[in-house]
């Protein structure tokens, strides 16, 4: 009922554990708190929280239009609806190291477990768009070092995230992504690989946890888990499919009403009430109700 009962603390303390077995961790992209709920109900290992899925939640394209309050108050909201860890995507850290230190803490406030700074100039743009420009090494490096710096729970995952592979080349990204961990990240987020081979090979340059971007209509093939697995990938996100999965039934939902005047042919595509009411947890709230408000009104009396 509610939010969760699990303490930021603790998600991120679970996080720690997960990414140390070894295994594959799964994080679809939660567009809003109930589809984080969703994920959790379906057995996954954490929620994504996407910059590119918070800019099209707000009519914007994903530039940097985004403020760092619109972005932890998504977060926020997000995370504490599920038991989950999750991680969420905060673009180039909204300005200058100073900067990047305050949203790791404002970050850190609003629950999430993990959180990626990347090393493009700002305003940034999608990472699987032609036209991305990056910035020195040195001012990666310091961005990741107030992050590491800023935080307060040591078990919040920092993660650098590089976007020179798009534009320098496989070498520069490993290169890039050395200088990222010696300045303290804690994972690795290399951008728009284009094949199997360049998530491996980045595995074998850096021994901290390394993450693949599944997004569709991008530069990299949509591999699978067992194949992300077979190569050493950590987490694998899927940040903005749950949104285009729900936008495209909209889309078509919205063509029936024009076409056919009615949504009765789409009915059976729908959630129902039931498992809608399932996921929110209807049933305990009714019994708090009960068990708060046993008294009755005796309205004869003023």
């Amino acid at each position: 009922m509610l939010y969760s009962h699990v303490t930021p603390a603790d998600k991120r303390a679970a996080l720690r554990t997960a990414l140390a077995s070894g295994e594959l961790l799964r994080f679809p992209g939660a567009f809003n708190p109930l589809s984080a709920r969703l994920i959790q109900d379906k057995g996954l290992e954490g929620v994504y929280i996407s910059g590119a899925v918070i800019s099209a939640d707000l009519g914007l394209p994903d530039i940097g239009l985004t403020t760092l309050s619109e972005v932890a108050g998504r977060a926020a909201q997000i995370s504490r609806m599920t038991d989950l860890p999750s991680i969420v995507d905060a673009d180039t850290g909204f300005g200058e190291p100073m900067n990047v230190a305050r949203t790791v803490q404002q970050l850190e406030d609003a629950g999430v477990a993990g959180l990626h700074i990347e090393d493009q100039v700002n305003p940034k743009r999608c990472g699987h768009l032609d036209g991305k420009a990056v910035v020195d090494e040195d001012t990666a490096v310091k961005r990741i070092r107030a992050a590491v710096a800023a935080r307060r729970d040591p078990n919040l995952l920092i993660m650098a995230r590089t976007d020179i592979r798009a534009l320098d080349g496989l070498n520069s990204a490993i290169d890039r992504a050395k200088a990222l961990v010696d300045a303290g990240a804690d994972a690795i987020f290399p951008e728009a690989m284009v094949d199997l081979s360049e998530f491996e090979a980045v595995r074998a340059a850096v021994d901290v946890p390394i993450l693949a971007n599944m997004t569709e209509f991008g530069k990299s093939e949509l591999f699978t888990n067992r194949q992300l697995a077979d190569v050493g990938v950590n987490i694998v996100i899927y940040p903005v499919s749950l949104l285009r999965l729900a936008m495209g039934a909209a889309e078509r939902g919205l063509d029936t009403i024009v076409s056919e005047g009615s949504l009765t042919s789409r009915v059976p595509e729908m959630q129902t009430r039931a498992r809608l009411y399932e996921l929110l947890d209807y049933e305990s709230y009714g019994s708090f109700d009960t068990s708060v408000f046993n008294f009755s009104l005796d309205t004869n009396r003023g």
